[in-house]
């Protein structure tokens, strides 16, 4: 039912995608998820200011999920879209291969040759076509509430906390035991749930589900069976809240501190922060991950059939500069794709008062040199990814073992991709 809601707000049905041209007024749909910045930042403020004859009209969907579901199917009728949508990392492969011609090819587009060098490459298609302009990326840190672990017996000096699990995901977990047994504070769980330490771990591989064929290697690729034997053992022994990141129950659960960690990529910052409200603020801290990865990032395409696909284009073209790339960082914390925006003063001093003053900036620019040079998409990434998220809530919420819920996901996987 949410996603039938989402088709009605992410269209207005018929041929059209909302935009157009009408009394010398040039009005541009976009459709997003999550808290992708630009909305949020008010940087489309900015860009009405500067080009008074155009109007910009935004739909923000919380779940990245739903939204898909919603977008596959106005691709699938080439109608109802946005003139704008938003494209996961985790969807971008299977965009390529089967939705390329839904979307402008934003190749030659001028201006647009300052991002990392594998970020474009990720919405490229074989034939050199690319379907969209990089937001953000994903490094990873940790983030944490210091006061939680004070009561724990835990260190709070987030260099020392970071120095707490350097080097091996492991480390993170047995800290997770030393929390559960210091912790004297009511029912505070370690982290918000065992899928998040899961993606991070398979982020920190070029490779996760697929190869670079195109064939796939989840069963057997080394990376996945060591995050979900860990990401099991933490489900098993108690130390998450059970609480899937931006499913039902997160977001009360970080305003009402059920949990006392969770694997932040940047991206992640604005989401904690809106969701455990004010009266949080200077409770959360950050610290650097165990081990570098890339979780996510995103981008912005026009569609094909948009009546002001140029307007269009110029406009994510703007917003994807390096200037609003570490604007929308220094506000929200969303980490640039741009090479450019990364050396700027506004990335490497920032630092987030909401907490507690931790230098964002520096902590993420660190994090994203650890980040693999190359990144093998799959079709059928987000699926999977998705798919293992259930499974390791078998674990966490049926006490199922990890046998019974790998071979659960296993078949799961091989009828969604089938």
């Amino acid at each position: 039912m949410a996603a039938l809601g989402l088709l009605s707000a992410c269209g207005g049905g018929g041929g059209g995608t909302g935009g157009g041209v009408k009394d010398g007024k040039t009005t541009i749909t976009m459709g997003l998820f999550g808290v992708m910045g630009i909305k949020e930042s008010g940087i489309l403020d900015e860009y009405e200011k500067q080009h008074p004859n155009v109007e910009v009209k935004v739909d923000v969907a919380g779940d990245e999920q739903t939204y898909y579901t919603a977008l596959q199917t106005h691709l699938t009728a080439n109608s109802g879209l946005k003139d704008i949508q938003g494209i996961e990392i985790g969807r971008a492969k299977e965009l390529i291969d089967t939705r390329a011609d839904r979307f402008v090819d934003l190749a030659k587009v001028p201006g647009t040759d300052h991002y990392l060098p594998w970020k474009q490459n990720q919405v490229t298609g074989k034939d050199g076509k690319v379907i969209g302009l990089g937001t953000d990326t994903g490094p990873m840190a940790v983030c944490y509430r210091k006061d939680y672990f004070k009561q724990a017996g835990l260190p709070t000096d987030r260099d020392e906390v970071g120095k707490l699990w350097a080097g091996d995901w492991k480390k993170y977990v047995e800290a997770g035991e030393k929390f559960k047994a210091g912790f004297k504070g009511g029912k505070v769980a370690f982290m918000d749930s065992s899928s998040g330490l899961f993606n991070a771990m398979i982020y920190g591989d070029s490779q996760q589900f697929y190869d670079k064929s195109g064939k796939l290697i989840y069963q057997d690729n080394p990376a996945v069976a060591d995050a979900w034997d860990l990401s099991a053992k933490a489900g098993a022994a108690g130390l998450s809240a059970k609480l899937r990141q931006f499913q039902p129950g997160w977001d009360p659960g970080l305003a009402n501190g059920t949990f006392a960690t969770a694997v932040c990529p940047a991206w992640m910052l604005a989401q904690i922060s809106e969701k455990a409200g004010p009266k949080n603020k200077g409770k959360w801290d950050v610290a650097k991950a165990p081990k570098g990865a890339n979780w996510g990032g995103s981008f912005l395409g026009v569609m094909e059939k948009s009546p002001v696909k140029d307007e269009a284009t110029k406009l994510i073209a703007w917003l994807t500069a390096p200037e609003q790339q570490a604007r929308i960082f220094k506000e929200l914390g969303n980490f640039p794709s741009s090479e450019k925006a990364l050396a700027s003063p506004e990335v490497m001093n920032a630092k987030s008062d909401y907490f507690d003053g931790a230098p964002i900036g520096q902590i993420f620019a660190a994090a994203a040199k650890d980040i693999p040079d190359e990144q093998v998409l799959g079709r059928k990434d987000g699926t999977i990814k998705d798919i293992f998220s259930q499974g390791l809530r078998l674990i966490e919420t049926q006490h199922k073992s990890a046998d019974e819920a790998w071979k659960t996901t296993d078949e799961r996987i091989q009828k969604a991709v089938g």
